[in-house]
């Protein structure tokens, strides 16, 4: 039996450089993520994971110098799993002086490493103490005049897999009369559809019975909206690209969420699907009248 493969990613770098920004973006791209673990604990997280049997398969853990004495033993920690065949890729994340200044300044609070002095004087310790290991990191990302947008976009292309990138949508059918869906981005709304629910013969289907689903497509303007709401999607799918964001919630709606939504949702889930997003369909509502 092959033993599952285990990808260690370890964030260091300044303060104030941007690690929790890049451990959330790991995060999102399923990583697990341990923020302030002591290196002396990587062995043991790797294990940890091994033995997940490929539940756990991506592991970041964040170190800084709020490990104090623990620091100094990441180099350590590393050439261990190295000897075990366990070779951890470094992310080191830096910026200009002036820039880290700011940043403290901004959110009010201490260097780690001021003491009694001021914010430049711990920022210099600390670029002192991680020289040696910047030398090191496989990868050294000067966040200076990156914005988080596109320290992200940077972070995606370094760890994430080939299909992380892509956008991810729900689809979620619901009826107004029971509320707009509170986590919804969009809201596409089809009550100007005429309503399966007066014909009779239709009334006890749904709008996953091909009976229904035809009559809904073939009412003029159908066909137009979803061809044109696609269009939009795909618009806004790279606009949330660009931005770093991959998850979307679509609402679509008419009276009772048994007919007309249900239809066009799934119609607008197989769009998205064939444009290369990632789809779930929901429907929220049905079975509920």
């Amino acid at each position: 039996m092959t033993t599952p493969t285990l990808d260690l990613a370890i964030i260091t770098g300044l303060s104030g450089a941007g690690r929790s920004t890049a451990a959330k973006c790991l995060e999102d791209l399923g990583w697990f993520v341990v923020d302030n673990l002591p290196p002396g604990l990587l062995s043991t997280m790797a294990e940890l994971g091994h033995r997940s049997g490929g539940a756990v398969s991506r592991i970041a853990v964040v170190v800084d110098v709020r490990g104090r004495a623990f620091f100094s033993d990441l180099r350590a920690a590393v050439a261990a799993l190295d000897a075990r065949g366990m070779h951890p890729r470094m992310l080191f994340l830096e910026a200009s002086d002036d820039a880290l200044i700011r940043r403290f300044d901004h959110v009010r609070r201490p260097h780690p490493l001021q003491g009694d002095g001021r914010v430049v004087d711990g920022i210099g310790r600390e670029r002192a103490l991680l020289a040696e290991l910047r030398g090191e990191a496989d990868l050294v990302l000067d966040t200076t005049d990156l914005n988080v947008h596109e320290l992200r976009s940077k972070i995606d292309a370094a760890f994430g897999l080939p299909t992380a990138n892509r956008l991810n949508a729900t689809v979620v059918s619901f009826g107004y009369k029971y509320g707009l869906p509170l986590d919804a981005d969009l809201v596409a709304d089809c009550r100007f559809l005429p309503n399966p629910h007066w014909v009779e013969e239709l009334r006890p289907y749904t709008g996953r019975d091909p009976q229904v689903r035809d009559y809904v497509l073939a009412q003029p303007g159908a066909a137009e909206f979803l061809d044109q709401y696609a269009a939009l999607l795909r618009l806004v799918g790279d606009g949330y690209a660009r931005e770093g964001k991959r998850y979307l919630t679509l609402a679509v709606g008419c009276t009772g969420g048994k007919h007309r939504s249900v239809a066009m949702a799934e119609q607008l889930g197989v769009r998205l699907a064939a444009d290369g997003v990632g789809v779930r369909v929901v429907h929220r509502d049905l079975g509920r009248e």
